[in-house]
């Protein structure tokens, strides 16, 4: 550890958390706690500190990196602010609606705490500490340096208000992950009629960049290992667009098909399109049934 390394409080070690500690080599110089007792294991084998409690977590803390479920990323920020010292940064690293990041956001800094919004724009596996981020807020430009410390390489400030960089994450989420959830309404349909072959070359011949035989490969993959997870990500998304007075009629849709293939619980994943789509049709819970 450099002496710069701040001293860091990691609030939620799912994926993300434990792909960039074990990333980063914090070892000493990180401290987390999640709710989920089992992960203390992964905790351990990135060598940092597992916390009985968030005020153990981050009393002592000078930069936290909030990395729960989408729907928990509120709740945390209310119920731990008041562990905070003063003038500690909470990077909030979760993907939620500007709304409700500045909600968090109130309830971090009437506490003492500096609250940054941040975006992941990326999967973190495989980028890692190469994964985009974007900041937003008065203390974008501290945040972000301190992240840098940490070893992310790709950052940028895209603003002074809380929930932009949030806006930016969720409005590309409604394209990204929208067109996850087409491509399953499509896939599942177009077997189901017995001309999927004609389907994909069709859409291939406007399109050559990427085959629509792989491309619909891997965002059934996608959907069925982060379904859940992308799912409540979409409902910030949906939560957003309301807030502007707009209906988010596919996002909805995007929601359920997110929602369903994720909980299907699918392991280990069927290589191939035909075995994937497959996969779906045998489970008594799959989408579009009647």
């Amino acid at each position: 550890m450099t002496a710069k390394i701040p001293a860091i409080a990691v609030i939620g070690f799912g994926e993300a958390g434990f792909t960039f500690a074990s990333a980063g080599g914090w070892e000493d110089a990180a401290i987390s706690y999640d709710i989920e007792p089992a992960r203390a294991t992964k905790m351990d084998e990135c060598g940092i500190t597992c916390a009985g409690s968030a005020k153990e977590a981050l009393e002592s803390a000078d930069l936290v990196l909030s990395l729960v479920t989408a729907d928990q990323a509120l709740p945390a920020a209310r119920q731990y602010a008041a562990h905070l010292k003063a003038g500690t940064i909470w990077c909030d690293m979760n993907s939620v609606a500007p709304h409700t990041k500045q909600a968090a956001a109130e309830a971090v800094e009437a506490a003492g705490g500096r609250y940054v919004d941040v975006a992941v724009m990326a999967p973190v596996d495989p980028a890692r500490l190469n994964v985009p981020l974007l900041f937003a807020g008065k203390d974008a430009l501290v945040a972000m340096a301190l992240l840098r410390e940490l070893g992310f390489a790709k950052t940028r400030v895209v603003g002074d208000n809380v929930g932009q960089a949030s806006a930016i994450k969720l409005c590309r989420s409604i394209m990204v992950k929208g067109l996850e959830a087409l491509t399953a309404e499509m896939v599942m349909s177009a077997s189901s009629a017995g001309v999927l072959d004609e389907v994909l070359a069709s859409l291939d011949a406007s399109e050559k960049h990427v085959s629509w035989r792989e491309r619909a490969d891997y965002n059934l993959d996608r959907m069925l290992l982060h379904g859940r997870r992308r799912s409540a990500e979409m409902a910030e998304s949906a939560a957003m667009i309301r807030v502007l007075g707009i209906t988010p009629l596919m996002t909805d849709g995007t929601i359920e098909w997110q929602s369903s293939l994720g909980g299907l619980g699918v392991r280990p994943l069927p290589d191939g399109l035909e075995e994937k789509i497959a996969a779906v049709k045998a489970s008594p819970t799959r989408k579009g049934d009647s």
